[in-house]
């Protein structure tokens, strides 16, 4: 327990030093902006109950608004993502449920299954921050593609990384 738990917090500070420190500086053509923050908030484990999910979701955007002086978007859409993801695990949930003590990752579900998590996720987090970002409709497309690419670049980084760090042969 508390061995996961230190996990965690290394797992938040190391992602957001890093989403400060390099990806925050990255704009691919102005339109793409990689969040591997996120990843945080996607490897949390199932067990955990809603109110601290929804209050680890907070605390880690707001951690993010507070780097990026972006009053409050970031905390609006992880919470958005905090609020939807258990229903998403809900809805994708293998057939004999999750194995207690495991979280979301490649190693313990499969390729397959992360993808569609943590797709889905993504997309849904990058339409908050850049809808909430503009505020306006003038821009939908422009602002729908950017979501888009983003969560695409976001997504290659975050399956990189579980293949980098998250130890044993992954399932496929």
């Amino acid at each position: 327990m508390l061995n996961n738990v230190l996990k965690n917090i290394l797992r938040f500070v190391v992602l957001i030093t890093v989403q400060v420190l390099v990806l925050d500086n990255i704009q691919l053509s102005g339109y793409i902006n990689p969040y591997l923050y996120v990843l945080f908030i996607l490897m949390l484990p199932f067990e955990i109950p809603g109110w601290a999910l929804l209050l680890l979701c907070l605390a880690t955007g707001l951690t993010m608004d507070m780097f990026t002086d972006t009053a409050g978007m970031h905390a609006g859409a992880t919470v958005f993502m905090g609020f939807v993801r258990p229903y998403l695990l809900k809805l994708i949930s293998p057939r004999d449920g999750y194995e207690f003590g495991t979280f979301p990752s490649i190693k313990y579900y499969g390729l397959n299954w992360f993808l569609t998590y943590s797709a889905i996720l993504i997309v849904l987090h990058h339409l908050a921050l850049f809808y909430l970002e503009v505020f306006r409709f003038s821009e939908f497309f422009r602002t729908f593609f950017r979501a888009i690419a983003s969560s695409v670049f976001t997504l290659i980084l975050v399956i990189i990384s579980q293949y980098l760090f998250t130890g044993s042969k992954a399932r496929q």
